[in-house]
């Protein structure tokens, strides 16, 4: 079992983050979770340590947000994040977690790039929606490999410039789908066993604490400020995640 100190030091960091984009705030930052814990266990182990702790984070963000959310955003992204997960299942084993992970960084970083160079208009017409399917399912894939989903579907959601609560409503009930979705694929793959649940038992007190500090900001914040971190969390997201593909 893994009990050192130096994986606790890495792992509880790891899920207060995650904790924290599941509120909103600091959104940004919640896919640098499983590169942090991947310093001290394997990217498979990581993602399986974090399933059960997404489930905590998941339902106590549904149970704040979920009267907020976009209800045409979620009825066009769900099915393809589901999508997203059932392509994760078939190529788990043939694409390797830096791969994927040095995709999502380069991506991430692209767009902040494309958005400092070209910021939107406020006139801009909203991106089209089979561009939201299309990410909304690459979304699925990455969070299924690595619970690195936030990017991709960022892209999308970010310029329809909704509402600090609206964004992240619609965000926590597209992830909570997604990652109850991936039980299953994971026990079919073997990456929930009894060591890791014991693991993710341990960290459990750990995962309400970046929600409940995220969702005490995330209705009093600027809308400004709330873009500004959210662009500071994709871009050290970015950057880890393109470290870790070349490192």
């Amino acid at each position: 079992m893994t009990h050192d100190l130096s994986f606790y030091a890495v792992a509880i960091p790891a899920v207060v983050l995650m904790g924290l984009s599941k509120s909103g705030f600091g959104a940004g930052f919640g896919a640098l979770a499983v590169p942090l814990m991947a310093l001290v266990v394997p990217v498979p182990q990581a993602a399986a340590i974090l399933l059960p702790l997404l489930a905590i984070m998941d339902a106590m963000g549904l149970a704040a947000l979920i009267r907020d959310r976009d209800r045409d955003l979620t009825r066009l992204l769900l099915p393809a994040g589901l999508l997203g997960t059932l392509i994760g299942t078939v190529l788990f084993g043939l694409l390797s977690a830096s791969v994927v992970a040095g995709l999502v960084g380069a991506i991430t970083l692209l767009f902040l790039a494309v958005r400092l160079v070209f910021p939107p208009r406020a006139d801009a017409p909203p991106p089209p929606r089979w561009l939201g399917f299309v990410l909304g399912a690459t979304s699925g894939f990455t969070s299924f490999v690595a619970h690195a989903g936030g990017p991709p579907v960022s892209f999308y959601v970010l310029p329809l410039r909704l509402a600090p609560v609206t964004f992240t409503a619609t965000m926590a009930v597209f992830f909570a789908v997604v990652n109850a979705s991936k039980w299953i694929p994971y026990a079919w793959l073997g990456l929930i066993d009894g060591r890791n649940l014991f693991t993710s038992l341990t960290l459990a007190p750990f995962a309400p604490v970046g929600v409940w500090l995220g969702l005490k900001v995330v209705r009093r914040i600027d809308s400004t400020w709330f873009y500004r971190l959210f662009h500071i969390g994709m871009a050290l997201t970015g950057g880890k995640l393109l470290w870790d593909a070349f490192r």
